[in-house]
């Protein structure tokens, strides 16, 4: 009846779902530190750091490593998939063998792909990410799509919002986009294009072209 009773009702409900994940296969380095909500489900295999943070209907695939201080609220989370130290994932999706962190943070909406990297400092809302995509470094990723192996550079922003509307950037396929870029939505590039950094890009861009401003 009393928030102190709370808390220990709490932690033994989540010493109990930690010791069944255990005997279920999952690992947890330093089980004490961790927060787990009791409707989270974790595969077999799955490598769990310590102070981390599960909630709500969050699902983690096999062989998933979650480092320390990742946060993730109701999101899914496919098979061997590695989210690092201190990154932020609520209601996103992240399919097989994606990587993402460190200090990551993906927004409800995101999807990224199998076999893409969301690095240090990038962030990511409503946006779909198709397979080999690489956002590495100190990047907003916006209400947009990615195609199949584009590289994006680092200081990328999908400049999203005209301070009444939010619009989208189709990326295709194969392209790659050089550091500090802006692309100012609505916006589309094509496939095989090349986008030269410290660009400001406001008209679309075809297949195999070359965008500079």
């Amino acid at each position: 009846n009393t928030m102190e009773q709370l808390a220990e009702v709490s932690a033994h409900i989540r010493t109990k779902k930690i010791r069944q994940l255990m005997i279920d296969g999952v690992q947890f380095i330093h089980p004490s530190t961790v927060h787990i909500d009791f409707d989270v489900e974790i595969g077999v295999g799955s490598v769990i750091y310590p102070n981390v943070t599960l909630l709500g209907k969050t699902k983690i695939g096999d062989r998933v490593v979650l480092e320390s201080g990742a946060f993730v609220k109701n999101s899914i989370v496919y098979n061997d998939v590695e989210i690092l130290a201190n990154s932020y994932l609520e209601e996103a999706l992240v399919h097989e063998e994606a990587t993402i962190g460190p200090m990551a943070r993906l927004r409800p909406g995101a999807d990224i792909g199998p076999e893409s990297k969301i690095g240090n400092y990038v962030e990511v809302k409503k946006s779909k990410l198709a397979k080999g995509v690489k956002v590495s470094h100190l990047s907003y990723v916006g209400d947009a799509e990615i195609g199949e192996n584009t590289n994006v550079g680092c200081g990328f922003i999908t400049c999203n919002y005209d301070g009444v509307n939010k619009h989208k950037t189709k990326i295709g396929s194969n392209t790659f986009i050089g550091s500090d870029v802006q692309m100012v939505a609505p916006i589309e590039v094509g496939n095989d294009a090349f986008v030269a950094a410290g660009s400001t890009i406001t008209k679309s861009i075809p297949d195999g072209g070359f965008g500079k401003i």
